[in-house]
């Protein structure tokens, strides 16, 4: 933004800001740590403490996006710290009427963690609820991309892929793109649905679903393994304990890791579900009996 003429000033403020805040908040990748030549805006984000320094910081941004006329987006998943930090950012933002929004994706309790971090967030910000799609919507991302090319698909092939996939966006693709490679002419049959099926789920399996099964410990790899067990759906936190011969406070940590790294949430106190649709079946295929 410093190069439009409009907001070249504002946009050189936001850089320098930008700079202070680097100075007084240590940002590395890799180990290589990140800087800018531009000197830095004296007394302004450079305390070292980030519920002060990062409002500072987005308030020059929006500054330099209402001169500019540009959006400015932030996406970002963040620690209970840096999300507070973030909320106070945005409500200081909202107070003088500057063009920044944040656009963020997380999983339910994220709700909870807004609450808990700023009594505030629930009017900062809306929550809207996003899962699988609804079936019109589905129906529509595979029937409607084959269509331009000249593909239709039997209504029975996309009541099947809609139930294999439980119409988990990410899914659809991958059913519809293994259907379409053994389908025969341009038409994608109920019969090329169910003889993709174990293509997709191999194509799954080495990458989606393992390199979230890589990330997590034996024991994490246990407690989803019993979570498993039980069957897919919300399962209460006892009765995965109990499948482990274990009381639920001794499991809670390992549980708590699990939500942090993605795996897992709850859905309300004391339920326990997968984040993502089909894991408890790749969790049996990979590990097949517990231990």
């Amino acid at each position: 933004m410093s190069a439009l003429e409009a907001s070249k000033e504002y946009g050189r403020r936001g850089l320098r800001v930008f700079r202070s805040f680097l100075n007084a908040v240590k940002v590395k990748i890799n180990d290589v740590e990140v800087g800018l030549t531009i000197s830095p805006e004296v007394g302004t984000a450079d305390s070292g403490d980030i519920e002060s320094d990062l409002p500072d910081l987005m308030l020059a941004i929006g500054q330099a996006a209402k001169a500019a006329r540009r959006p400015v987006d932030e996406l970002q998943y963040l620690s209970e710290s840096e999300f507070s930090a973030l909320i106070m950012s945005i409500h200081k933002l909202n107070q003088s009427s500057l063009p920044v929004i944040l656009v963020g994706a997380g999983l339910p309790q994220i709700l909870g963690l807004a609450g808990t971090s700023k009594s505030y967030a629930e009017r900062l910000f809306k929550f809207p609820e996003i899962g699988a799609l609804d079936e019109s919507d589905a129906i529509n991302a595979i029937v409607n991309p084959a269509r331009e090319e000249g593909v239709t698909i039997e209504r029975a092939a996309v009541a099947q892929i809609l139930t294999l996939t439980e119409r988990y966006p990410y899914f659809l693709q991958q059913w519809a793109h293994e259907a379409w490679n053994v389908a025969e002419g341009n038409q994608i049959r109920a019969k090329d649905v169910l003889l993709a099926h174990n293509n997709a789920i191999a194509v799954l399996d080495e990458g989606f679903f393992k390199v979230r099964f890589d990330r997590c410990t034996p024991s994490e790899r246990k407690y989803m393994r019993a979570l498993a067990e039980l069957g897919s759906g919300v399962q209460r936190s006892g009765d995965i304990a109990q499948l482990l011969k274990v009381k639920t406070a001794s499991v809670a940590p390992t549980r708590s890791s699990l939500i942090k790294k993605g795996m897992i949430y709850s859905p309300s106190h004391g339920d326990t579900v997968f984040t993502v649709p089909l894991f408890d079946q790749y969790m049996k295929r990979a590990i097949p009996k517990m231990a």
